[in-house]
């Protein structure tokens, strides 16, 4: 028995959301960001090794950013994409999507950082400061650890369906937002900029989101 298309239907469980946001007029203040991340970095040269690579230049700053005055436009704006994202899902509205922990990362030419997680918290975020071009894009892989066990055979030359990759890529720009779940495997591609000095560095704040009562 030959089905035609109308005789299908598919249906989409259990997807992976991953949020993007574009803050309007961000310019003057990711030149503030960036100048007060270049003042942490030179009080803390050595900063925090986490997923990235001293030796290459990669630097972390510490964890608690978001309680610096200083940062409060780069807060509220977090909060509020965070107000998006639950109200998207349908959370409880008694609860918000709260920052438990923030801070800068600055990978020059060379630098990236290794696929890794975010325990101990709902969703993880990244902010994009400064953003020479390659880099480095952020790349989410694919959760169902099975789903990579055996792949199809697709039609070569032939661009997948989404429900179908097992990989996916953001080019970083200035004022770029994306919220992701925390336990989302991701990582960042070495930064290949030929920008001399600062310039060739990619800066962003990261971030993890809680739910917290309002």
């Amino acid at each position: 028995m030959k089905l035609e298309t109308s005789a299908m239907a598919r249906e989409n469980y259990f997807p992976t959301a991953i949020y993007k946001f574009q803050l309007p007029d961000a310019e003057a203040m990711n030149a503030r960001l960036l100048a007060l991340i270049y003042a942490e970095r030179d009080r803390d040269q050595d900063g925090i090794q986490r997923s990235n690579f001293r030796k290459l230049g990669g630097w972390h700053s510490h964890n608690d950013l978001h309680k610096d005055a200083d940062y409060v436009s780069l807060v509220d704006a977090i909060h509020g994409a965070g107000d998006l994202v639950s109200q998207d899902n349908g959370y409880h509205k008694a609860y918000g999507l709260r920052i438990g922990t923030m801070w800068s990362i600055v990978n020059g030419p060379g630098s990236s950082n290794r696929a890794h997680i975010h325990p101990g918290c709902a969703w993880s975020g990244v902010y994009y400061i400064q953003t020479p071009e390659d880099c480095g894009n952020i790349e989410f892989i694919d959760p169902r650890t099975q789903n990579l066990m055996f792949q199809p055979r697709y039609q070569p030359n032939k661009k997948r369906p989404k429900h179908c990759w097992t990989k996916v890529n953001f080019t970083p720009q200035p004022g770029k937002m994306i919220i992701f779940p925390s336990w989302l495997y991701h990582a960042v591609a070495p930064n290949l900029s030929d920008a001399d000095g600062r310039d060739g560095q990619r800066v962003i704040v990261s971030f993890n989101l809680s739910q917290r009562k309002l």
